[in-house]
């Protein structure tokens, strides 16, 4: 797999692995430690040198998942994870961007991670309480004690980008993006490209549905975040469906799957845009992994945007409490 370049010249490879999936959020058995683990070092025979995990998915399991599975080697992989959340009785219960949160957070995935560097630290969510200017400070300090490289935000507006890089240099911003999530376009990416920082989308495969898997007929299991997500009712699910219709038929023309081309769309869109997406399955990795092999032409990039906006999307990305914690 090829690589590409984020900001403050982290390379990476061009897709990377969402790893939370593999402890939550997607159903209540995402299988044993030694599956997942076998995913991960799957992930890295296909090319893929970017992992992405938090300590808030689990909590902490992720990151040990991930720390286990990547110390035989951790020298050849970016790995990157997230703070801010306040954790307590192994729940979150609300945001902390306190400075000396942050420096205990950092002290603790590094040993869940079992490593000495943290590659590339996010703030999880912008924290109103805490001013970014401080966040940015307290992470600059972690980089120059070593236990950091770089710093990155997650769902941030473009307001608090500028004066978060004013302070340290943001080497990345998370949030998600899609073919059928296209918020970060209007304000985000333009900043991004302004100040040189990598753009990681999350939930690049809108959260399995662009893979064509998910229809009227999906019944989500206990533990799935997509029952609680309004975008996936059953009746938002049935008018999305002309948009992946559409892109399985082009994927059917190039001989491509639906979540291969939803990827190799992103990855036209700007070089210094790396896709995170998630998965419990070796087979996907490999599917994922065979979208940077998938050319897309400039018509058929201009028909896919096309076909977006004018389906549009039905239903909210999130539900309203987690729709109050992004683009602050």
């Amino acid at each position: 797999m090829h690589t590409r370049t984020l900001g403050q010249g982290l390379e990476v490879s061009a897709i990377g692995l969402g790893c939370m999936g593999m402890s939550q959020s997607y159903g209540a058995n995402p299988g044993t430690r030694d599956e997942m683990i076998g995913v991960i070092r799957s992930a890295v025979d296909s090319g893929v040198t970017f992992f992405d995990t938090a300590e808030v998915y689990g909590p902490y399991e992720n990151e040990e998942l991930v720390g286990e599975a990547l110390q035989p080697i951790r020298g050849e992989v970016v790995v990157a994870t997230k703070f801010g959340w306040r954790i307590e009785d192994v729940r979150s219960v609300g945001l902390d961007s306190r400075p000396e949160r942050i420096a205990e957070v950092a002290d603790a995935s590094l040993r869940r991670l079992r490593t000495d560097v943290i590659d590339l630290f996010y703030q999880h969510r912008v924290d109103p309480d805490v001013p970014i200017e401080d966040v940015a400070g307290a992470v600059g300090d972690l980089v120059r004690a070593g236990k950091v490289r770089h710093f990155g935000l997650s769902e941030a507006s473009a307001a608090t980008i500028r004066r978060a890089h004013a302070v340290y240099p943001v080497t990345a911003v998370q949030s998600e993006y899609s073919l059928w999530t296209r918020d970060p376009e209007v304000e985000v990416l333009p900043v991004l490209g302004e100040l040189g920082i990598g753009f990681v989308p999350f939930s690049p495969l809108g959260k399995g549905f662009l893979t064509g898997t998910v229809s009227t007929d999906t019944a989500f299991s206990e533990g799935d975040v997509r029952a609680t997500i309004p975008r996936f009712t059953e009746e938002n699910r049935a008018a999305n469906q002309v948009l992946i219709d559409q892109v399985a038929a082009l994927a059917a023309a190039k001989g491509a799957t639906p979540g291969q081309v939803a990827l190799a769309w992103l990855l036209a869109r700007q070089p210094w845009i790396v896709p995170i997406p998630g998965t419990r399955r070796t087979a996907r990795i490999e599917e994922n992994a065979g979208a940077t092999r998938v050319a897309l032409s400039a018509d058929e990039r201009a028909d896919l945007d096309a076909l977006a906006t004018r389906v549009g999307v039905h239903g909210d990305r999130y539900n309203a409490f987690h729709l109050g914690l992004v683009g602050r």
